[in-house]
């Protein structure tokens, strides 16, 4: 085979497997995400009706070193605005609020062990619950984080 048509195998090859890759992967796979915030500084990252609950960076700054945190058992059904938990640091204790309706369908036992994970991955690692949403539109509620960086602007002054 010459080395023309092998380029060319290749070629078409490539290009056919990258507009499958770009045009039916995203369609195939596409899940909705996206990250909401309640004015008293929780977060939930909801991809598709599992929000990931849990305090902001701004929260966490205000609160100092956190020592404790109090999570709920799985299966616990929770209503927007219901105190779910509890996040204790050196300076003071602060209840955690559910930004939407839900089941608890499980908690990061790495807090048990290490509460301080809080103060070092407030939004990633550092998450408290997952919950089940029961409610999607409870979420048009919620900030989006534009809203919620202006809100943290206007409080810090």
């Amino acid at each position: 085979m010459s080395a023309v048509s092998l380029f060319a195998r290749n070629f078409a090859r490539s290009a056919v497997q990258h507009g499958l890759r770009s045009k039916i992967a995203p369609a195939a796979g596409a899940v909705r995400f996206s990250s909401y915030f309640t004015p008293a500084h929780e977060y939930i990252k909801v991809d598709g009706k599992i929000g990931t609950c849990g305090i902001t960076d701004f929260a966490q700054s205000a609160l100092g070193d956190i020592v404790f945190v109090d999570l709920p058992e799985v299966g616990d059904d929770f209503e927007k605005g219901d105190s779910f938990g509890s996040v204790e640091s050196v300076k003071a204790a602060s209840d955690v609020y559910a930004p939407v309706s839900g089941k608890v369908i499980e908690i990061n036992e790495a807090l048990n062990d290490e509460p301080g994970m809080v103060n070092s991955d407030a939004e990633t690692n550092a998450w408290f619950i997952k919950i089940e949403i029961s409610d999607e539109g409870e979420l048009k509620s919620l900030l989006d984080e534009a809203a919620y960086k202006e809100h943290c602007e206007n409080e810090a002054h």
